[in-house]
């Protein structure tokens, strides 16, 4: 049976892990007993956890048309001849409505009744709830016909299956990939090799006989070569020479600037107050945070790339964690709704920077967590209830991965908001990977 992504807005992503088949609809009977069968509704509504009864009775309601379901067949019947593409159209609406979270797109939610007969969506990823609209002939149904209580979520414990098996295939391919790359390349280097040895065994076997004094020369040049060491400047006017050949002429401007200040002689001015996050990895004082966002926000205001902007922080002597606070400082300062799609708008220099920590021998993945941490606890209250949704897409974006998501959750003091806001993605996390691991 074919199988599509769910949700219009994930049509053409190939790696999207919620699938669901595609409709299959049969005209029935002639005349005024005309009907339409939905073949495989029964399948429809068991991969978007729905039962068939509402997606059969929203049909009715909008092509206002009679419909019925009957339970024991798993028979799905609309009054009427309609197309399919109608009828998958229809069931669009149905899901963005009654399937997927209105704040991160996730279809894994279940519907929940309030007290005062209101429906609700709760998401199972980012415990977000949906409140839906109630003029909607199909809530009065759902009202009198309420869904069954939370079964064992077997859908839930057979995508994750899914998911890692993808993820392990993924990764034998490329490792298979990169063994058939190497062994080419080796075979080429030995073919390389073979032929310039014939090369080099003929041109000594026709080149004049040399005299012992040419010799002798040729050895006192190999012993000269041996002595010498090749290896980086890394002095200081080589670091300059090679900053200003790779950055644009105002930013090393900047960077001279700041490179000369150090050099003048340390004049003693009283400290200012250190800043000490409660993450415990950040302690530097507020005037050198704020000089280091500001030197990023000139890099960003030029024009640099992800790329630029690695090369010009790789001379500064702050630690990767002060670095990536700045960061996210100088990229979403003042962020409010909306914080989670920036973030992941503009991860690609957060990638940059990760890379940059991963070549200095540091935990990026924590390095980044804990940059999350610190900048939600100074950032507005808008901007703080996303960082759920924040790390979720991260995740989804394969940058965090999920022992390290909840190792950085269990060392942190789980009073703060931060990580309350957090609690319902590891919860989901953690009972995912239970229950797979138990079945």
């Amino acid at each position: 049976m074919a199988l599509q992504n769910i949700g219009a807005s994930n049509r053409d992503d190939a790696f999207y892990r919620y699938k669901m088949p595609r409709m299959m609809t049969k005209i029935e009977g002639r005349g005024n007993g005309i009907k339409t069968n939905v073949v495989n509704m029964v399948e429809i509504a068991k991969a978007l956890g729905r039962p068939a009864a509402y997606t059969t009775k929203y049909f009715g309601c909008e092509l206002g048309a009679q419909s019925k379901f009957d339970e024991k067949t798993g028979t799905s019947l609309v009054n009427g001849s309609h197309d399919t593409s109608k009828l998958a159209g229809l069931l669009e609406n149905f899901i963005k409505k009654y399937v997927q979270c209105y704040g991160c797109g996730n279809p894994e939610t279940e519907i929940l009744i309030t007290k005062t007969q209101m429906l609700q969506l709760k998401c199972a990823a980012c415990g977000f709830i949906s409140d839906v609209d109630m003029r909607d002939k199909l809530t009065s149904f759902i009202l009198k016909n309420p869904p069954e209580q939370k079964k064992s979520s077997k859908d839930k414990k057979s995508m994750r299956r899914a998911e890692k098996e993808r993820l392990k295939e993924g990764e034998a391919a490329d490792e298979e990939m990169r063994k058939l790359k190497k062994e080419a390349a080796s075979k080429k280097k030995a073919a390389t090799t073979g032929t310039s040895k014939d090369k080099v065994s003929k041109k000594k076997d026709h080149s004049p006989p040399r005299s012992q004094s040419d010799e002798n020369e040729q050895a006192d040049s190999e012993e000269d070569d041996d002595d010498v060491q090749w290896q980086t400047d890394t002095s200081r006017e080589a670091a300059e020479k090679r900053m200003k050949e790779q950055l644009s002429a105002v930013t090393a401007d900047m960077v001279m600037l700041s490179t000369i200040e150090e050099k003048k002689p340390a004049v003693q001015v009283k400290k200012a107050p250190e800043a000490v996050h409660e993450n415990g990895n950040s302690k530097i004082p507020e005037n050198a945070h704020e000089k280091l966002v500001n030197e990023i926000k000139e890099l960003l205001s030029n024009g640099s790339s992800p790329t630029q902007l690695k090369t010009a922080l790789a001379s500064n002597s702050a630690t990767p964690q002060e670095k990536m606070e700045a960061l996210f400082s100088a990229l979403f300062g003042g962020a409010g709704k909306g914080f989670a799609k920036e973030v992941i708008k503009k991860k690609k220099y957060l990638v940059a920077l990760m890379m940059m920590h991963e070549e200095a021998g540091s935990p990026q993945q924590m390095v980044l967590l804990n940059g999350i941490e610190s900048f939600c606890t100074k950032a507005s209250a808008e901007a703080a209830k996303e960082v759920a949704l924040v790390i979720k897409g991260l995740y989804d974006e394969d940058l965090l991965e999920e022992d390290v998501i909840v190792e950085w959750y269990n060392k942190g003091i789980k009073s703060s908001p931060v990580l309350k806001n957090v609690t319902p993605f590891i919860e989901w996390l953690q009972n995912a990977e239970s229950e797979s691991e138990e079945e």
